[in-house]
């Protein structure tokens, strides 16, 4: 019991909270919205503390790496094992909402932006004006800050990721003079994130607060678009879990290939399930590589960088969020600069949650700061990934070792496994 509560209960006193939140806006209706400030506030103060937990766990994750040509392995690792993988899941999402789409709900929020739909909504009767920007303007605007101080806001996270990253390099490059502040970022790392842990206790009730008066304002219609949501999300997970890793190992290896991979894959499954942990995986992925005769130069590097960094359930998730996002708050975008910036951010979001702590919440407001959508627009992708950690984790985990066997049939040939001893003991070493 101490087991599942260390693994699920920040999850399950999240989701108690939500849960509450929206029956106390059912019953007590307009008589609830007493409760707006409280939610508000935990909203602040989440993004106050989330913007300088970027740059330090960013920046001090790059100044913390020995040598920059470790750096280029790993990025070459990234780009044949997760880019592929990730924007096939992102892709086979973005075909799921347009043949299933969220439909919209008309609601008025606090920052006055109405909601009509948005790329695989439904059509709506109103909608916002378009933008008139250039491609130009947008990306200037996207990656880069005219004044120092607009930096630090949530509303310019690609610039301060960009900001972030160069500061890492710059620290590699002062060598022994940059090692004072290269501890400088790692203690602020770590401040940071207990920061962010602080204000985390405080989530069920302010989360539950904001949900209270949405649903009092908005109704119990707004609780049918998160339901079909997470409904398409968990779909496609599954889908994508039992279809896409079976025809990777069927294009790896075959039939053997296929039969192998599902005959060990049941305990990294079950691992990440009980788990809810990528990482925690690593070493139940390890053990049924080597009996599904991965070659171990391949095994060894493919699991342990894919736990933090190759994530198809989390792209699958961000896709469907952002599609919510659309549907709730943002009509005035073109359905190809949708889907566009569906596969992008995916891909980008999926690195960011494994790749850095507490990445699922920068990950979150980084989704909002791409699309310029107001504070309000965050607790509805927080439930949407709360509910479904468990089952995006699954999918996160197990996609490590279909992988391996795609790259070692790339690399090895098509009888990559004769070269590679039965590890039945799954020890699977160098």
């Amino acid at each position: 019991m101490t087991r599942f509560w260390s693994h699920y209960g920040s999850m399950l006193s999240l989701l108690g909270g939500i849960l509450a939140g929206c029956i106390l806006g059912l019953v007590f209706g307009k008589r609830i919205l007493f409760l707006e400030a409280a939610g508000n506030i935990f909203l602040n103060l989440l993004f106050t503390v989330v913007v300088p937990l970027v740059f330090f766990a960013i920046a001090s994750a790059i100044a913390g790496v020995e040598s920059s040509a470790h750096i280029g392995k790993v990025a070459r690792m990234t780009v044949v094992v997760l880019v592929g993988t990730v924007i096939v899941s992102a892709l086979v999402t973005v075909v799921a909402l347009w043949c299933w789409p969220l439909h919209p709900v008309s609601v008025t929020t606090t920052s006055a932006v109405h909601v009509t739909g948005g790329p695989g909504a439904a059509p709506a009767a109103q909608a916002a004006p378009a933008d008139t920007r250039s491609a130009g303007d947008v990306l200037t605007q996207l990656f880069t800050v005219q004044e120092f101080f607009s930096l630090f806001s949530r509303k310019s996270m690609l610039a301060l990721i960009i900001l972030a990253v160069g500061t890492g390099f710059a620290t590699q490059r002062a060598r022994e003079k940059g090692k004072p502040f290269r501890a400088f970022l790692t203690s602020g790392n770590e401040v940071m994130q207990q920061l962010l842990a602080l204000v985390m206790y405080t989530a069920p009730f302010g989360l539950g607060a904001y949900f209270a008066c949405q649903v009092a304002n908005w109704g119990g219609g707004v609780l049918g678009a998160y339901g079909q949501a997470i409904a398409l999300l968990s779909g496609v997970s599954i889908f994508y879990y039992i279809f896409f890793f079976s025809l990777y190992a069927l294009l790896a290896g075959g039939k053997w290939a296929l039969k192998t991979y599902w005959r060990n894959n049941i305990i990294p499954s079950a691992t990440a399930l009980g788990t809810s942990s990528s990482i925690a995986a690593i070493p139940a992925n390890l053990e049924a590589a080597g009996k599904m005769r991965i070659p171990p130069l391949i095994a060894n590097l493919v699991i342990p960088i894919g736990g933090p960094l190759h994530k198809e359930g989390s792209a699958i998730c961000e896709v469907v969020k952002m599609y919510l996002l659309f549907a709730l708050f943002h009509p005035a975008i073109s359905p190809l600069y949708g889907f566009l910036l569906a596969i992008g951010l995916a891909w980008l979001v999926s690195i960011v949650e494994g790749g850095i702590p507490n990445g699922g919440y920068i990950g979150e407001v980084l989704t909002l700061s791409v699309l310029t959508l107001p504070p309000e627009a965050l607790p509805p992708i927080i439930l949407l990934g709360t509910v479904t950690d468990p089952i995006s984790t699954v999918v996160n985990a197990t996609g490590d070792t279909a992988s391996a066997m795609l790259i070692a049939r790339l690399t090895r040939g098509r009888r990559w496994m004769d070269d590679t001893p039965n590890s039945e003991n799954g020890q699977n070493v160098v």
